[in-house]
């Protein structure tokens, strides 16, 4: 059965706000959570980007059954993989088992902050690569020394070591990547309901693993608000993922979007309260075969009538699909 979770969107809420929307999600009765961990918001109008780690800490803590997952952490540049494999662990413990860690190979808008030039794509699949087998060997619990081709670990040791291994998520896009993720992935994680994604991972060992998508709605009663704030925030995610990686802040995602319309926006995002028309927006992704599908509730200051709605509406509907 398919399993439907809740995103803590850090660019549209604070850190207080995030907690409180997943413990809201937990008691609606969603299956999971994920988070995004940002730097930066897309757009300037989603106004924040809390620091994703500390949010899931004060997550673990203020819920007991839900899991959390990052939707993604980038463990090459702007976190080195060594401190990527301590704050798991960590979460792990934190959370009881309830923590899983995924990963990509980040986007331009994060990972500028510290100042290195921007690899290419397949560069920084390389270093996502090199970044996963660090972390699984320090997952080990044993001191580690690694001199690689982009990394360099010295005598490194995780002093706290949860019992059951954090699993590793890998977003894929493209053929590369799924050859990574079915290779070295515990889950395979994606944001387009591509099918041949899912086949990607399978030829490469990632046959009977979870597969985790994810979609952005818009609930509000009045359509015409939901349109305009989806619009407002999260016209964006039209340019698609090439696109998206590449732009180094919110100023070129505001340049980049400039005649992208609000009728764009809704034919791509669910808004309103139709939950037939949610239903339909997620059904590619079951169909395609993914078994956990992420939604993300555009306006942070829109969560709690979402919640209220999913779990009478929402949630039944989507479970009878």
């Amino acid at each position: 059965m398919v399993q439907f979770g809740y995103t803590m969107m850090t660019e549209q809420a604070g850190p207080r706000e995030l907690v409180s929307h997943v413990v809201a999600a937990e008691q609606a009765g969603f299956d999971f959570s994920v988070s995004s961990d940002h730097y930066f918001p897309w757009l300037a109008s989603q106004g924040h980007s809390p620091y994703a780690w500390s949010v899931l800490g004060a997550a673990a803590q203020a819920t007991s059954r839900i899991p959390l997952m990052t939707y993604v952490t980038c463990p090459s540049i702007r976190y080195h993989p060594a401190v990527v494999a301590q704050k798991a662990a960590t979460m792990q413990l934190l959370s009881e088992g309830r923590f899983r860690l995924g990963l990509g190979s980040g986007e331009n808008l994060n990972e500028h902050v510290v100042g290195t030039d921007w690899p290419a794509a397949h560069v920084r699949l390389e270093m996502l690569g090199e970044a996963v087998s660090i972390i699984r060997e320090l997952f080990g619990g044993d001191h580690v020394s690694h001199h690689g081709t982009h990394f360099d670990v010295v005598d490194a040791k995780l002093w706290d070591v949860p019992g059951d291994q954090v699993p590793i998520g890998i977003a894929v896009s493209g053929e590369r990547s799924c050859e990574l993720a079915g290779r070295s992935a515990d889950l395979v994680i994606a944001t387009e309901p591509k099918r041949e994604l899912l086949d990607g991972f399978d030829r490469h060992g990632g046959t009977g693993k979870p597969r985790v998508g994810q979609l952005p709605v818009c609930y509000d009663p009045d359509r015409d608000a939901a349109v305009a704030r989806a619009h407002d925030q999260f016209r964006w995610s039209v340019g698609g993922w090439r696109v998206n990686a590449e732009l180094p802040g919110p100023a070129s995602f505001l340049q980049a979007t400039e005649l992208v319309r609000p009728e764009d926006v809704a034919e791509s995002i669910p808004c309103g309260d139709d939950v037939d028309t949610f239903v339909e927006a997620v059904r590619p992704y079951a169909e395609a075969g993914f078994t956990e599908i992420a939604l993300v509730q555009v306006g942070g200051d829109h969560q709690q009538p979402f919640f209220d709605w999913a779990e009478k509406t929402l949630l039944p509907a989507l479970r009878d699909m």
